[in-house]
């Protein structure tokens, strides 16, 4: 989604932006000030407050297909960070050649298999303890407000970035998804047809990229070429010179 340069913003429009922007200044007043990481696409860097992902903090990504996507996805924007990264898993399905793929050496990986949700939340919360890692990754199901409100106070304290995967095994743990946590924001990856090739063969990768939820930004969603060698992402080859359909903006 291209926005209209600031002459062109209506008034009302331009008061709602101020507000969002006095907001997340004193939401985040008094906390560590954290670095933010850019994905270097502007289509959805200036969805982001301050132009790019927030780093000492909760992200969230769903993949409800179960597909590679979302891990892909983390492990690019790991990829783009120095340090140790632990990795908590439910099961035994993650494959590290894939993370190295996108950019993310498993030399750089750390391992743990907690039995369940419960297990990864603590040990998600011992890692962000940790400030010599660069973020620590873990899947659950759940993610109820006090535990993801006690992962965010670790990570703002030791500058550690989360990310929580959520997944889920029937329709109707999908609703969890949808209730509040203190991430500061909520994704949504799912895989898309890959481009075309003019011999047979299959072409990149692509990602619905959806941000459903951005605390002081704006929701949005992006068809994307999936991470490459060095964790980048780029728009659609065949979108990235007109406007990418996305959601509907909305504050978070």
């Amino acid at each position: 989604m291209i926005l209209p340069p600031a002459s062109q913003i209506r008034p009302h429009q331009r008061i709602l932006h101020d507000l969002r922007a006095q907001i997340a200044r004193i939401g985040h007043a008094g906390r560590p000030a954290h670095p933010m990481l850019p994905f270097g696409v502007p289509a959805i860097d200036r969805h982001l407050p301050q132009g790019g992902l927030a780093l000492g903090a909760v992200h969230q990504i769903t993949d409800a297909t179960h597909a590679a996507a979302t891990p892909l996805f983390i492990a690019g924007v790991l990829a783009r960070l120095d340090g140790m990264v632990l990795w908590c898993l439910r099961t035994q399905d993650l494959f590290a050649p894939s993370l190295a793929s996108v950019g993310l050496h498993p030399d750089r990986v750390i391992y743990a298999e907690p039995e369940d949700d419960a297990g990864v939340l603590l040990c998600l919360e011992e890692g962000l303890r940790q400030p010599g890692l660069a973020a620590v990754v873990g899947e659950v199901a759940r993610l109820p407000m006090t535990a993801s409100r006690r992962l965010q106070l670790a990570a703002e304290a030791s500058g550690v970035t989360a990310f929580i995967i959520r997944r889920w095994r029937r329709a109707a743990e999908a609703i969890e998804f949808a209730q509040p946590s203190a991430a500061v924001t909520s994704w949504r990856i799912a895989a898309a047809p890959s481009a075309p090739l003019p011999v047979p063969g299959v072409g990149r990768a692509r990602w619905r990229v959806e941000l459903v939820r951005s605390r002081g930004g704006a929701a949005g969603a992006w068809d994307m070429e999936a991470c490459d060698a060095e964790g980048c992402l780029a728009l659609s080859a065949d979108l990235a010179d007109r406007s990418v359909a996305a959601s509907p903006e909305r504050a978070a």
